[in-house]
């Protein structure tokens, strides 16, 4: 197995859906630009509420990417 170095970055994501899409659409977007990501980790969960109901949904996600060599 060869030596990896990660270089970790966060990001914000954010859906009117879920949880889950609000990671993708933050993922989908960090891999326009980021090459070998490999890994996140959801590290706050917040919502929006409007009338007494969820209606947007906010995460911040860690992602750890290998560096090119």
């Amino acid at each position: 197995m060869s030596d990896h170095v990660y270089k970790k970055i966060e990001l914000v994501g954010s859906s009117p859906t879920s949880i889950e899409e609000a990671v993708q659409n933050a993922l989908a977007r960090a891999q326009q630009t980021i090459r070998n990501m490999r890994w996140f980790e959801v590290t706050e969960t917040r919502g929006h509420i409007e009338d007494g109901k969820v209606n947007h949904w906010q995460v911040t996600v860690k992602v750890g990417f290998t560096l090119d060599q």
